[in-house]
């Protein structure tokens, strides 16, 4: 399979071809910098988030930047590692909101192939140049919004989405959307603010508007970047100045999953307070939810301390005649002390 395979027309659905047709109704798309725009028209509230990373693409890279020293970055993380070694060596991978992919460049190894969809061709382009230089020819970059996705139906093993789906006007309606994606048996992987988790970095934000973002009290990745002034700028603006931004429970996210035929399988961080998981796709001990609650309010401490992302992980459902996908060839997720869940920062 080739990676324009993996791309659709966002009008009709039909496939393309290699010179930016489509198959069906004959649209023509462009592909400037080799990064095919298959975005068509959207709300205004969208266009604003696009604006938004048009002006600031997020994360940054650090200046002279390696694969190598990309690959140690991730791999600080225990979550990073275990995705890595449990993906299955010729999955098809979608990430949608992929920022400037750097998520999309660490998994890009063996025989898989990786789409990096988003809506800002500025944080695209990043992606797309560190891919040259770094020699990877496996992963394509695309323009496109989920509202009319330029990706096909149930083709991806793995659909993986960190940080974006909350920066949607209606998150609940861009899961079902994305969920499509996922093949039957497929994994779906989605990182999204917790309500809880969130609150630390929201006092934060209230008491830095009081000096108009010139401090911002207690934050540990700004402290980080004092000396990289873009990516501190970059993180300043995607935490504290964000047009959109929504934030949600456990049980909102997994009735999502229920919603759209998604099995759910279990948290990360774990919503147990005594089940932190080795494999993201055994499902998740017991299902009590009065230790989901206290969990998260756990998470204001060990998540809170960054961004307060958490992962909900599922399998989605089977079509009628086909056989469920990935048994034995799990997924699992990856976090930075919570914090820096699903990016690279």
């Amino acid at each position: 399979m080739s990676l324009i395979q993996l791309l659709a027309c966002p009008a009709c659905a039909g496939a393309l071809s290699a010179e930016w047709a489509c198959h069906g109704c004959g649209a023509r798309f462009e592909a400037p910098d080799g990064i095919p725009n298959l975005r068509l028209p959207g709300d205004a509230r969208t266009d604003a988030v696009r604006r938004f990373y048009q002006g600031a693409p997020f994360p940054g890279y650090p200046p002279r930047d390696t694969l190598a020293a990309l690959h140690a970055r991730a791999e600080r993380s225990a979550f990073a590692r275990l995705l890595d070694r449990a993906v299955p060596g010729d999955a098809r991978i979608a990430e949608i909101g992929c920022g400037t992919g750097q998520m999309c460049l660490y998994l890009a190894r063996g025989d898989r192939l990786v789409v990096g969809a988003d809506l800002a061709r500025a944080s695209l382009r990043l992606g797309a140049a560190a891919a040259q230089r770094y020699g990877i020819d496996r992963v394509q970059f695309v323009e496109t919004d989920l509202q009319r996705p330029g990706l096909p139906a149930a083709s991806f093993d793995v659909v993986y989405s960190s940080g974006a789906l909350h920066h949607t006007p209606d998150p609940r309606a861009s899961f079902a959307r994305l969920a499509q994606l996922a093949r039957p048996g497929g994994v779906v992987m989605l990182g999204v603010y917790n309500a809880f988790a969130r609150l630390p970095l929201r006092a934060r934000r209230a008491a830095a508007r009081l000096s108009r973002f010139r401090v911002v009290p207690f934050d540990p990745v700004l402290r980080d970047r004092r000396h990289e002034p873009a990516r501190r700028e970059a993180w300043l603006r995607d935490q504290y100045q964000h047009p959109e931004e929504h934030r949600h429970t456990v049980a909102e996210v997994r009735r999502w999953f229920a919603d759209n035929g998604v099995e759910f399988l279990r948290t990360y961080p774990t919503s147990l307070l005594e089940d932190e998981p080795g494999d993201l796709l055994a499902p998740a001990a017991d299902d009590w939810t009065p230790e989901a609650w206290l969990a998260q309010l756990g998470w204001m401490r060990t998540l809170g301390r960054e961004g307060g992302l958490f992962f909900t992980i599922g399998k989605a459902g089977r079509q009628e005649g086909r056989k469920a996908g990935i048994q034995g060839r799990g997924v699992e997720g990856w976090n930075d002390e919570g914090g820096k869940a699903g990016r690279l920062q």
